[in-house]
């Protein structure tokens, strides 16, 4: 691919991964968020063999990871922390129940017994979840600024920079949820930054000129 369709390759997917992380969109929007992340990825990979320039591509890759594996982690803390605790929580809310769970939906749910000791342990195992979730985006943001930071040294496009730093900073801020505002507008300027890049000029195509003839002697 020559680096004119990665350049719209790129761009096409960012504002499609802008529109997938639209907050409160439709379900749809996730498919049209994940679309253009391949997109962008596509991009990143034919960026990092025309400048020869892996890391471009590997940054990239090493930051989806990085998501992949802290969202897989903290579900399983979660998942753990509610089997783990669950039962004694139905415990103060059915005094009566003998723990069959056929018979639960018979029964008629008394809140008033909840103390602090049977919802703390559920709520520490979804702290813990968000934290883990938290430090693992913060990985992410690194590889993925790592790669935009690179891209921009080597397009001279200096809004690839930016939109990585401040991806990082939104990652950082997360645990405020404005973060996820200023990642959002660094996929903006990510898009931006795509279509910034100069056209390249076709290389012009080599002819063979034949050599002049040799003079006979006389």
């Amino acid at each position: 691919m020559t680096p004119d369709s990665n350049r719209i390759l790129g761009g096409i997917g960012a504002i499609l991964l802008f529109i997938g992380l639209v907050p409160f969109g439709e379900p749809s929007t996730g498919i049209i968020g994940l679309v253009g992340l391949i997109l962008v990825l596509v991009a990143l990979y034919g960026f990092a063999n025309y400048y020869k320039e892996s890391g471009i591509f590997n940054n990239s890759i090493y930051g989806i990871i990085a998501g992949i594996v802290g969202a897989v982690i903290a579900g399983v803390v979660v998942v753990v922390s509610v089997l783990t605790n669950l039962k004694n929580f139905l415990y103060q809310i059915y005094p009566g129940w003998n723990g069959d769970w056929s018979k639960l939906s018979g029964l008629t749910p008394n809140t008033s017994n909840i103390t602090w000791s049977a919802v703390q342990p559920l709520l520490e195992g979804l702290l813990l979840a968000l934290v883990v979730l938290w430090i693992f985006i913060i990985f992410a943001a690194f590889f993925a600024r790592r790669s935009l930071k690179t891209l921009s040294a080597k397009a001279s496009v200096g809004l690839f920079s930016t939109a990585g730093q401040l991806l990082f900073i939104g990652a950082f801020l997360t645990i405020i949820l404005v973060g996820f505002l200023l990642m959002w507008i660094a996929v903006l300027l990510t898009a931006i930054a795509f279509f910034q890049i100069k056209p390249q000029p076709e290389q012009p195509v080599a002819t063979m000129v034949p050599p002049p003839p040799t003079p006979t002697p006389v």
